[in-house]
């Protein structure tokens, strides 16, 4: 099995409703985001998926992040968007472009600095 990675980043504000602390104020972050897929196998060339693919996919999910007040994103209307919550919506969005019988979405990783990332994957 071949594990493939790629990292983008994007910028974006926002507040964490109930939470007592600095987060609860206006503030921005410059996210860095990791997707992980996993393939079983090459083509012919000795190639699992085209990093190019993979960068094009992620980023029509980036559009949707990328300089916005993501409390007013409808995906985030009804909960925080956290870090947490971040990388669940990025495996989500991702896992609707990348699956098929070849490759899978294993896991996203988001940083919100560089000191403290979280990864959400369906793997128990």
């Amino acid at each position: 099995m071949f594990r493939l990675n790629v990292i983008a980043d994007f910028s974006a504000a926002h507040k964490l409703l109930g939470y007592q602390g600095a987060c609860q104020n206006l503030h921005g972050h410059n996210w860095k985001v990791k997707v992980a897929i996993d393939c079983q196998r090459t083509d012919k060339i000795g190639m699992t998926i085209d990093y190019g693919i993979v960068k094009e996919k992620m980023n029509e999910v980036l559009k949707k992040l990328d300089h916005k007040y993501l409390n007013e994103i409808t995906d985030f209307s009804h909960k925080n968007p956290t870090s947490e919550n971040i990388a669940h919506f990025f495996f989500s969005e991702m896992k609707k472009r990348i699956n098929n019988e070849n490759c899978q979405l294993a896991q996203v990783e988001i940083w919100e600095s560089d000191n403290t990332s979280v990864i959400y994957s369906e793997e128990r």
